[in-house]
């Protein structure tokens, strides 16, 4: 098998809002001023992170999942994704060796399948030496992580520095960067998580960590550290060659934002052509033969969603006529015929699925799930199995007593078995969020039915 050298580290953390997503953001903005060509990724199916590593990258941002995409493959998608650039730099999640049960996709997992190289962020704020001890415990809990040293966040002062830097300095640990705490690298937060970018301009904080990251991190020693990393298999290009055959929309705007890049790279490998469009703004879907529909926050839009008549018109026709519809958490809720928000509101949304959503105070599931199909789809035949991932606040409240449930969930942070989705001979509008970069079979019996939609138009 031929490799490929890619220099390549993950930046981890002892726990989730250490500042990860922020560092990581300032070391991707500082090597590209630099000029080098930086890629990015986030470990889990977090859709929110990216947006922000895309910003400072200048480039998309690729998620490492060993759930949502089989972890024989991890590798090669992996380098696939890295492509040309000099330097790939691995957002982990939560804490290092959090992840589902039994750690399935943890950063510690994803980093020994990549072979690749972790630095630890520990926030120092009201310790000293005893951060050296969280770092001895991160290091020494599981010695097959190649664990290189860390970087000190938060920190208030010289002195502050100084004992913290003793205290790693007994036990061996590199400290490759110290941080001071700074509120303008602040970003805002919700329900799930960071704001998107799709609704927030983060220019400016990330310019400050930026500046912040280039005086206070060794950018020479973390590139030593990446580029210490051994090569690794090398891709395959699947998109060479391939006939576009079928033209699908993408609901793409601040309301629905949540997508894999790699995900709609896969329905493009197997001949899809990508249309985006706004159901917030345009008053039509575009000249389509199949609509996807992603996550992402419809209940902070809800009256704008409700009021634009026509693209609520636009997709009933094109329900009417047959149209293959896919849709995904906000997908499926904006695919309902209300939605309650949080204040008790209530909202008209577009009617294909026959139930009303309503959003709850607290996170209603989360984590990661088998979906087996009870009836025939649109991503495959009654039994195919599909992993994923569901994270919402809101509930579906079927209005009719036959409801088509379109899968038998099992799985979650707390494991249950439940039923979930709709599904029709042309629409699939679920909670769950899907990589088709794992589920190539289901991204093909998608185009395959937009295309067959087309021919018979």
């Amino acid at each position: 098998m031929n490799t490929v050298p890619i220099p390549r580290v993950v930046i981890a953390g002892t726990n989730s809002g250490v500042g990860k997503t922020t560092i990581v953001a300032g070391l991707l903005a500082a090597y590209r001023a630099s000029g080098h060509g930086v890629q990015s990724f986030k470990v889990g199916p977090d859709y929110i992170d990216p947006g922000f590593h895309k910003i400072a990258s200048g480039r998309e941002s690729y998620n490492l999942d060993s759930w949502l995409v089989p972890p024989d493959t991890l590798p090669t998608f992996f380098a696939s994704m890295a492509g040309d650039a000099d330097l790939a730099i691995i957002e982990g999640v939560m804490g290092l060796y959090d992840g589902g049960r039994e750690g399935v996709s943890s950063t510690a997992q994803i980093a020994k399948q990549l072979g690749a190289p972790v630095v630890l962020v520990i926030d120092c704020k009201a310790m000293g030496e005893s951060a050296a001890a969280i770092a001895m415990g991160f290091r020494d809990y599981d010695k097959d992580v190649d664990f290189k040293g860390v970087i000190l966040n938060r920190l208030g002062s010289d002195n502050h520095e100084r004992m913290v830097r003793e205290g790693m300095e007994k036990i061996g640990v590199p400290v490759i960067g110290a941080i001071r705490r700074d509120d303008r690298m602040h970003s805002p937060e919700r329900h799930l998580g960071l704001t998107p970018v799709t609704e927030i301009d983060p220019t400016e904080a990330i310019a400050t960590i930026q500046h912040a990251v280039q005086s206070m991190v060794d950018l020479d020693a973390l590139y030593k550290v990446a580029a210490s990393a051994a090569p690794i298999a090398a891709p395959i290009d699947a998109t060479k060659g391939v006939t576009k055959r079928t033209k699908i929309g993408i609901a793409y705007d601040e309301a629905f934002s949540f997508y894999y890049p790699a995900s709609l790279a896969a329905l493009e490998a197997q001949g899809a052509e990508l249309v985006y469009f706004s159901p917030l703004k345009d008053s039509t879907i575009p000249d389509v033969n199949g609509l996807v529909f992603g996550g992402g926050f419809p209940e902070m839009f809800l009256q704008a969603l409700s009021e634009n008549l026509p693209m609520k018109q636009s997709i009933l026709d094109a329900n009417e006529r047959h149209m293959p519809i896919y849709a995904e958490c906000g997908g499926l809720m904006y695919l309902c015929k209300h939605i309650h928000d949080f204040d008790g509101n209530v909202f008209d949304t577009v009617g294909v699925v026959p139930a009303n959503c309503v959003m709850q105070q607290k996170l209603q599931k989360v984590g990661y799930v088998t979906a087996t199909v009870k009836r025939d789809t649109l991503l495959g035949n009654t039994g195919t199995a599909l992993r994923g991932h569901e994270f919402h606040f809101s509930t579906m409240e079927p209005t009719i007593e036959e409801f088509p449930w379109a899968f038998h969930l099992e799985g979650g942070r707390k494991p249950q078995s439940y039923d979930g989705g709709y599904a029709t001979d042309n629409v699939l509008a679920s909670y769950l969020h899907l990589n088709f970069a794992g589920s190539l079979e289901g991204a093909k019996h998608f185009v395959d039915m937009c295309e067959a939609f087309g021919n018979a138009k």
